[in-house]
């Protein structure tokens, strides 16, 4: 099948739910992408942070191929081998106690919020309920986490929505005083906001929030879901600030393209789960687990780590090259493989025409481009992508990219 019958399948059978762009990828080997008439393409969306070990890694492969010949799904009414192992690994690695899996970020997000309410109503009362979050956030697609999120054009149309959720300006402290009540039984953060622009959650600012916290008995949740899984050159995104959160979300890289999500707990905090408060009936199988689990074990390795590290710098500061030469580019921000590049003009445009030539970049928030390349990523790589973005810039600068 070519690109144009898929394009046509898609359209007479798949809601209109999403802006795609006209290319079908059928298989991707590393860091490229092939598409149904055999070009190839640079990812360094990776699937939206999700395909974190590249396309086609032959652990993942042989993880999926040798799980699914002995056992998939038996739901949790029984012990589950590899989700007892990947939680175990999990908590071993981080400040957490207890996980909750499910099958994706807004239901690993919907487990934390869930679990900061059943939390706040035996701690502190029947009252106690809402949860803060942080303008231009973003949470999930669910009608809790789009209520949950700090964007209003994710909202918009979907009302009314659920209640509880009150938002305030990132690293603003006054903001945050005044927001907590009575009624907070928690404060929801990203490290590092994905769809939101690349903004970070200031070390001194989280510092103030975990004090905050502690003093009024009010939850700490770290939405990483974009930001974990060393995609910041640490395994969490918390490690940089070395605060810890009292829950902590996971999903995309987890489990490098199979579906799954996870939410890290203390025991203080998970204690408010029990038997019937909670479920997912796909969440945590053996094929998702088993994935998660190969990738966690590579992600830990010696190395690895520093490696992402090596490649995150080598990027940075090309992009700084980058910025010295061409003033549409007002500025870079982020950390490790996860950056955003800030344009005085619109990006659709720019991210259109790295397609054109080869390179698979988005962009959020209309003018800042999203870099979040697999973290097996390498110097020569970067290099390609450099080169074209380049030539962009070039064009842009030339008005040949209107």
């Amino acid at each position: 099948m070519n690109t144009t019958e898929i394009i046509e399948l898609t359209q007479q059978y798949i809601m209109n739910t999403y802006t795609r762009f006209p290319v079908a990828f059928v298989r991707g080997e590393g860091c490229y992408l092939f598409d149904a008439e055999g070009k190839q393409y640079l990812d360094f969306v990776a699937g939206i942070a999700v395909n974190a070990l590249g396309h086609s890694h032959p652990a993942i492969v042989e993880s999926i191929c040798e799980q699914a010949k002995k056992l998939i799904h038996t739901s949790n009414l029984f012990h589950i081998q590899s989700q007892s192992e990947l939680a175990h690994l999990l908590c071993e690695n981080s400040f957490a106690d207890k996980v909750f899996f499910c099958n994706s970020g807004a239901e690993a997000n919907e487990a934390a919020v869930k679990l900061a309410r059943r939390y706040g109503k035996i701690n502190k009362g029947e009252d106690c309920y809402e949860v803060i979050t942080a303008e231009k956030s973003f949470h999930g697609r669910t009608l809790k986490m789009i209520a949950a999120t700090g964007q209003e054009r994710i909202k918009r149309g979907f009302e009314p929505l659920p209640q509880g959720f009150l938002h305030v300006p990132l690293n603003n402290l006054d903001a945050l005083y005044q927001a907590i009540s009575e009624k907070t039984c928690a404060i929801m953060l990203e490290p590092i906001q994905g769809e939101g622009g690349l903004h970070r959650s200031e070390k001194e600012y989280l510092l103030k929030v975990r004090e905050l916290c502690d003093k009024h008995q009010i939850l700490l949740i770290f939405d990483e879901i974009q930001c974990g899984m060393g995609r910041t050159g640490k395994l969490f995104a918390y490690e940089h600030s070395q605060i810890p959160p009292d829950i902590l979300t996971l999903a995309k890289a987890l489990g490098t393209g199979i579906p799954i999500g996870a939410c890290l707990a203390t025991d203080r905090a998970a204690q408010a789960f029990q038997p019937g408060d909670h479920g997912s009936t796909f969440g945590g199988n053996f094929l998702a687990c088993q994935v998660a689990k190969t990738f966690l074990e590579i992600l830990i390795r010696p190395n690895f780590l520093a490696e992402v590290v090596k490649n995150a710098k080598y990027l940075h500061g090309q992009l700084i090259q980058l910025k010295s030469q061409y003033e549409l580019i007002q500025e870079i921000r982020g950390e490790g493989l996860m950056i955003g590049i800030e344009l005085n003009i619109e990006a659709k445009t720019i991210v259109e025409k790295a397609l054109q030539k080869g390179l698979i970049i988005n962009c959020v928030q209309n003018n800042v481009l999203r870099l979040v390349p697999p973290l097996v990523v390498t110097k020569e790589q970067i290099d390609e992508a450099i080169q074209i973005m380049a030539s962009l810039f070039q064009e842009s600068l030339q008005g040949k990219i209107p």
